[in-house]
């Protein structure tokens, strides 16, 4: 081959692609290799240094969150029919992959209240940057004004994916833990092309969808985008209902586990008006040549299918499995489960929030309305990542340190807390035993400190 093509080695064809600037100009340094049994036990031990929500207490979330999953899901996901099938190029052989996929969507539809979904997406985040694409191709405007509630994860992907496609990035701050209605107003003009807010917001709060869609909706007709939590939509009105054009968000809460970061999948879902500007792939129902029921792919997006200029996206399929799990827990949970689970959380959530907030040194970050997640402030002096460290030395993972994860200087000293199923009261009772002892601890440290200062 490499007489073929006119080289004497493969180093040589490196050379000729590669700029000598950017070698690296030694060999790599690498350890010697292992016999197999000794890498194994070298891998079993770094895998042991890991800790699950099987091994601590966890109040984590800030968009995954530790669910149960019904042994029913984990039976049909491992179903070789499901398990192996990557991209169907020739996907009307593929029937019942082909019926997973518009069963997932026409659930993702009653959910949302938007008669159409696609076929999921990547993950959350990367749903929102698509949202914000289907946007600038749907109008051409060139600004996207976004809630500051939305997940800083979901703002970075969408600020590197708008810079782009050249568009300008707007980020609309909070008062008293929700959008500012009159800010956002303000800043959304006949220049832009999205609106985007999260349903509910990153620090848990419920926001009055309603309003902000019809704010959006009399600066000019830009696409109002919600990044919404599906498992809240038990209880919250739809965003269909609400005025917002495009529903997506992060699937895993559905079926599927934490998995250390795992995969896990998006859902994307809008009006019919933006059909054409949806990424991914959406499957349809029809009949065959015998009357019988059949299923087709109806549209598909992706350049490997489509001309590259006309492409919308390049989702790919691994995430269908993860989408089956999604479809095959809503389908286990139900039309009044979904609704049960919704006020179950409601429930330990308002518990836990209250109790947390009646120890020492705590307060409500905000006061709005909260249903599976709730922001606290730590009082100033103290250490938010020492409390964590010394909630984890007692299996207790009390949540997220918000100043970390946003980097905002509002966030300092936040702490944001998560709720699920499996927390039970008891287990509420443990995190705010736990957080008050961490507290106390961080407390005497810093009186210690600022006598030896002194």
């Amino acid at each position: 081959m490499l007489e073929a093509i006119g080289v004497g080695s493969l180093q040589e064809i490196f050379d000729r692609q590669i700029p000598a600037g950017v070698r690296l100009g030694r060999a790599l340094d690498l350890p010697d290799g292992l016999p197999e049994q000794d890498v194994y036990e070298h891998l079993r031990a770094l895998a042991a240094r890991n800790t699950s929500t099987e091994d601590e207490l966890s109040f984590l979330g800030a968009g995954m969150y530790d669910h149960y999953v019904p042994a029913l899901i984990d039976m049909l996901m491992e179903r070789s029919e499901f398990l192996t099938p990557y991209t169907p190029y020739q996907p009307e052989i593929s029937q019942g992959g082909l019926q997973v996929m518009f069963e997932y969507q026409t659930a993702i539809s009653e959910l949302t209240a938007l008669p159409v979904s696609n076929a999921s997406v990547y993950e959350g985040p990367s749903a929102v940057a698509a949202a914000g694409y289907l946007a600038k191709l749907h109008n051409g405007a060139s600004r996207i004004v976004v809630s500051a509630g939305l997940h800083p994860h979901s703002i970075e992907t969408l600020r590197t994916n708008a810079h782009g496609y050249g568009m300008e990035l707007v980020e609309v701050g909070l008062r008293d833990g929700v959008t500012d209605a009159e800010a956002w107003a303000q800043a959304i003009d006949a220049d832009t092309s999205a609106a985007i807010f999260a349903q509910p917001n990153f620090y848990g709060a419920v926001e009055d969808a309603a309003a902000l869609g019809a704010a959006a909706k009399a600066a000019g007709t830009p696409v109002v985008v919600a990044q919404i939590d599906p498992i809240t939509l038990g209880v919250l009105k739809a965003p269909g209902e609400c005025g917002v054009d495009v529903a997506v968000g992060e699937g895993q809460s559905l079926g599927n586990r934490l998995d250390f970061g795992g995969p896990s999948f998006g859902l994307f879902a809008a009006r019919e008006e933006y059909l054409r500007r949806m990424p991914g792939r959406i499957a349809g129902e029809t009949t065959d040549v015998d009357g019988r029921r059949g299923f087709v792919l109806t549209l598909q997006t992706r350049e490997q299918h489509i001309r590259r200029e006309k492409a919308t996206s390049n989702i790919c399929t691994a995430q269908a499995l993860n989408a089956l799990a999604g479809v095959v827990y809503l389908s286990w949970l139900g039309r009044r489960g979904i609704v049960e689970l919704g006020e179950l959380l409601l429930a330990r959530t308002h518990y836990a929030r209250e109790t947390l907030a009646a120890i020492d040194g705590v307060e409500k970050l905000h006061a709005q309305p909260v249903i599976r997640e709730f922001a606290l402030r730590l009082d100033a002096d103290l250490d938010v990542e020492a409390i964590r460290r010394h909630c984890a030395s007692e299996g207790v993972n009390p949540g997220v340190d918000l100043y970390a994860l946003t980097g905002r200087e509002a966030d300092r000293g936040g702490l944001l807390v998560a709720i699920t199923e499996r927390r039970t009261r008891a287990d509420i009772d443990r995190l705010a035993a736990t957080l008050g002892r961490a507290i106390d601890l961080a407390a005497q440290g810093s009186s210690a400190q600022a006598t030896v200062a002194a």
